[in-house]
């Protein structure tokens, strides 16, 4: 693998640091400012808000710059929000901040993506791509913990300041390691949004929405879940966070690795295997051993469908993959605030703390449906020899440079 994909990884190590730890820092950024916990909860939503409009918006901006440019300058508008955060004299300054920062998230790794799939051979693209999202998983595993923990000992101000210099680092490895590629020629915006026409491009699209949704609706309440019906303390959520963490390494990688052999099954597998775990924790959540392990299962096999969905929506956007490859970034986010919804509806109905795992259990199910539907239309298309609405045509993908 090309040492360029480190530089990748590493702005994606910042990048998944400064969007979780928040979550554990809540407590001392409302007293610091004198707002409510809900309230200071919109460091949040703002910033999963500003993933989901900023992934096309950003990337729409970056067709007029070569991609290497590019993810510099999404580098340095990360360092600025993440600086901005750390600085922030009031509350709203701080929550513009966040949405400053969450700009450049869905276009780095969507463009990222893309460059990191023509850093290696059509046999590797899924592991080159896994390579750069291991940066997000990791993140979960150190940069999170740690960050939380110098944000409670220290200052929440000292954490991100230091995922600013995170920042600084990704931007320098981007500009020594990344290779000068210059803008895709032959590619113009109305081909981009021709992939949206593409009910592949759709399909892939909904899956992840819906596939990661189900991980997100049992994560995310996973410290009322642990504290109350497992019986952990509640110090214990952040190691258990860590096994979350180290699931979704593992499963990043697997899943990297037997996309590039059989992206349809692995998806079949993963996305199948997840629905019946978190269907599963339902009774395991009443177990403090069984519980951990089943935290680390939905860990990985989440993960384990991050790479072949990318690639599947690279695959299927054919010679015009960048838009909807960061597209793609802000459905895993929408996944995420939608199943967050749905679990606390379910909650709020007086179905228990375990509640959100039937509730992610259906989602994984319907995206395994959809997987199914999207392999059998595409054996309709092969046999009848029909091109997708939306793909590029032959003769115009030729001047398309990857």
């Amino acid at each position: 693998m090309p040492l360029a994909l480190l530089a990748l990884a590493i702005g994606a190590f910042g990048i998944g640091t400064t969007e979780f730890v928040i979550m554990g820092l809540l407590p001392e950024v409302a007293g610091d400012f004198g707002v409510s916990i809900p309230t200071a909860g919109h460091l949040v939503t703002g910033y999963a808000l500003g993933v989901v409009f900023g992934a096309p918006l950003m990337t729409v901006l970056g067709t007029k710059v070569s991609r290497k440019r590019m993810l510099m300058l999404l580098m340095g508008l990360f360092i600025a929000g993440n600086l901005l955060s750390a600085l922030a004299p009031v509350f709203g300054v701080m929550l513009i901040g966040r949405v400053v920062a969450s700009l450049a998230h869905g276009a780095f790794f969507g463009i990222g993506s893309v460059v990191a799939a023509d850093l290696v051979a059509p046999d590797k693209k899924a592991g080159a791509i896994a390579m750069m999202f291991t940066g997000l998983t990791v993140a979960n595993v150190i940069g999170v913990p740690l960050g939380t923990l110098i944000g409670q000992s220290i200052g929440w101000r000292v954490t991100f300041g230091i995922v600013a210099a995170l920042g600084l680092v990704g931007l320098a490895g981007i500009a020594r390691l990344v290779p000068d590629m210059p803008k895709p020629e032959g590619v113009r915006l109305r081909h981009e949004l021709a992939a949206f026409k593409n009910v592949q491009v759709l399909l892939a699209m909904a899956m992840t929405v819906l596939g990661f949704g189900g991980v997100f609706a049992a994560i995310t309440y996973i410290a009322p879940m642990m504290t109350h019906v497992a019986g952990f303390a509640d110090g214990s959520v952040t190691w258990l966070l860590v096994l979350f963490g180290l699931g979704m390494v593992g499963g990043n990688l697997i899943g990297g690795r037997y996309a590039d052999r059989a992206l349809m099954p692995m998806l079949y597998v993963s996305l199948g295997a997840l629905a019946v775990v978190l269907a599963l924790f339902t009774l395991t959540a009443h177990n403090k051993i069984v519980a951990a392990v089943t935290i680390a299962l939905i860990g990985a096999l989440g993960f384990a469908t991050v790479p072949p969905l990318q690639k599947r929506v690279l695959d299927q956007a054919h010679g015009a993959p960048t838009l909807a490859s960061a597209v793609n970034i802000g459905a895993f986010n929408l996944g995420n605030a939608l199943s967050a919804w749905l679990g606390g509806i379910v909650i709020a109905a007086g179905l228990g703390y375990t509640a959100p795992n039937w509730v992610g259990a259906l989602l994984a199910a319907s995206a395994l449906v959809l997987a199914f539907v999207s392999a059998a239309l595409e054996r309709r298309d092969q046999v009848t020899g029909a091109v997708p609405a939306g793909a590029v045509p032959a003769e115009e993908r030729t001047a398309v440079s990857h």
